[in-house]
């Protein structure tokens, strides 16, 4: 399915993991995932993003295998019954190539193609690829993050894997870019990104921003993952103001009305 990026627009988080930090176990088996999916669909999610590894901090690995025997029966079914676009979360060339063989329309890598095979995995297909920045790996990421300017070395970052998949023979066209939030960042980090999160146009490729229920939410908010909307679905309206076109959520319809509020006012005389 083609993606509309003419306005911003809603990305479903869909984990089909049992220790994700915000649902842990809740979409783990193929039946509740499926539900889980068309209730996004039906709430205005034009994107559903399947993963099958948490990547939370400090979170396990597992084997490609079992990502595979985790994600692709949801990826079937949510292929065959639903009029949504289609994302997989992961890093694993084996995934990226099984998933894209489904027809699924993006590729959605917090290591920004970096595993060996991965940007191999990818070149001979259509699908969008989203580059995300990360310092460090889940296991390490928030040890003590430092950066000597952080937007400049994360636009670094960015534009070095940019470069790379364009070597490989990936159009820019089907590139877009995620600062990652909460990957390898501090509270303050997070912070100082939202605000100056703008100044990530200069790349010139489109945004997708990943706040919902993380960390920094809910250390502002003194509040769980589960008690974490409100304050995400802020975050969510101050990056579509600055240019975000894809908003990741964990809560489709309250974001997906508040960036209807927030584009209508964009677009008033």
């Amino acid at each position: 399915m083609i993606l509309d990026l003419s306005r911003p627009t809603v990305m479903g988080i869909l984990n089909v993991t049992p220790d994700s930090f915000s649902d842990g176990g809740r979409f783990f088996f193929r039946d509740a995932a499926l539900k889980q999916a068309e209730t996004m669909v039906a709430e205005g999610a034009s994107i559903i993003d399947v993963g099958g590894e948490s990547t939370r901090p400090r979170a396990p690995t597992v084997s490609e295998q079992e990502e595979l025997d985790r994600i692709m029966p949801v990826l079937e079914g949510i292929l065959a019954h639903l009029p949504v676009a289609v994302s997989v979360d992961t890093s694993k060339p084996g995934v990226i190539r099984e998933a894209l063989r489904l027809g699924v329309s993006m590729i959605n890598d917090v290591r920004a193609l970096r595993e060996p095979g991965a940007l191999d995995a990818v070149a001979g297909s259509d699908a969008w690829i989203c580059l995300m920045h990360m310092q460090g790996n889940p296991a390490t990421m928030q040890n003590a993050p430092v950066y000597d300017d952080m937007v400049a070395d994360i636009k670094g970052f960015l534009r070095q894997r940019m470069d790379a998949c364009l070597q490989a023979g990936i159009s820019r066209e089907r590139l877009m870019v995620d600062p990652g939030f909460g990957f390898g960042k501090t509270q303050a980090h997070n912070l100082t990104l939202l605000r100056r999160l703008g100044e990530f146009h200069d790349l010139d490729l489109p945004l997708m921003v990943g706040l919902s229920r993380k960390s920094t939410i809910g250390n502002l908010l003194n509040a769980p993952p589960e008690e974490r909307l409100h304050g995400s679905v802020a975050a969510a309206v101050i990056a579509a103001w600055q240019g975000a076109w894809i908003l990741r959520v964990h809560d489709v319809r309250p974001t997906a009305e508040a960036l209807t509020i927030c584009t209508a006012v964009q677009n008033a005389d």
